[in-house]
């Protein structure tokens, strides 16, 4: 039987795929920790991991093994917090993970409703891309992410929170509407690969997204240095609804329009957290202050972009 040490030490070399990382990880020398997971195998009669390969790499056995001992360390975490809810001192650690282009608005506008409203709350925000954010949650290193949707996946709550509309910031432009038509004769700024917004706004738009760059073209992750980029030497970038912007480019948003399908662009905001998890009921009070917060709006008119 393995003990929890042990168990900590296998899913960290799994994790880094390194004996000298997986040791700093564990607060234990290389020695300590190699002499462990050898024991571990010794005992189970099976290799967990394949040495020979670099980086690391599980066996047949340690792929079957890695789910369980998951399950397990997550079932002895529950201990010492049945403990502190004994003692009452205990504080639900929630783990939130957010896409940047949400983050840079959501949480300077709800971090201190959340503090406040909800009691006994350590909340730790992660900013990640959504592909990042999907793989951490099935990790079960986060309990909730906040991505733009569409995301259909048995394992977890899908809850939708509220639906922004995206906008063109165009100073050149004086009219309070553009047609996609007129966007393809533009310049966009970019968002980064991996960024959703950047996939939406190359679907919608119909952009080239290949190679061909310009001399002055960039790419970025930061929403308002792109506004600073367009100042400056003109195009256009995509901003979402809800984005803090200085009052004096208010003036320079602008709808987007697609004449063929009739619809402005839109993208829808969801919550997901894995199915089962006894941290819901302190989640479940995360989300309600971000539907209550954000306006709720009809599809009608809006077609929702998928970040595929």
């Amino acid at each position: 039987m393995l003990s929890l040490q042990q168990m900590q030490y296998i899913l960290s070399l799994h994790k880094h795929r390194h004996f000298q990382r997986a040791s700093e990880d564990c607060f234990v020398t290389q020695p300590t920790l190699s002499m462990q997971i050898k024991k571990a195998e010794d005992d189970l009669g099976y290799l967990i991991f394949d040495r020979s390969r670099q980086p690391l790499e599980l066996t047949p056995f340690g792929e079957r093994l890695i789910p369980v001992l998951t399950e397990i360390m997550n079932e002895a975490e529950k201990i010492p917090v049945l403990t502190e809810q004994m003692k009452g001192t205990y504080k639900e650690r929630i783990r939130l993970g957010i896409i940047p282009t949400i983050a840079s608005y959501m949480v300077p506008d709800l971090f201190s409703k959340w503090l406040e409203r909800i009691d006994n709350i350590q909340l730790n925000i992660i900013e990640m891309k959504t592909d990042e954010l999907l793989l951490a949650l099935e990790k079960k290193e986060l309990d909730a992410i906040i991505i733009a949707g569409p995301q259909n996946d048995y394992r977890y709550r899908n809850i939708p929170l509220f639906t922004e509309e995206i906008y063109a910031y165009i100073p050149k432009i004086k009219q309070k509407q553009v047609d996609t038509d007129k966007l393809k004769e533009m310049r966009p700024w970019l968002l980064s690969s991996g960024n959703c917004l950047r996939s939406q706004m190359i679907r919608f738009c119909q952009l080239k997204d290949d190679n061909e760059r310009q001399e002055w073209n960039y790419e970025g992750g930061n929403l308002d240095l792109l506004l600073s980029m367009v100042d400056q030497y003109g195009g256009y970038t995509l901003v979402p609804e809800y984005h803090h912007l200085d009052p004096n480019k208010q003036k320079d948003i602008k709808r987007i329009f697609d004449p063929q399908h009739k619809h402005y662009p839109a993208r829808e905001i969801i919550a997901l957290s894995p199915t089962r998890s006894l941290k819901w009921p302190v989640i479940e009070r995360i989300i309600r202050e971000v539907q209550l917060h954000y306006n709720s709006k009809s599809h009608e008119e809006y077609e929702v972009l998928n970040w595929k």
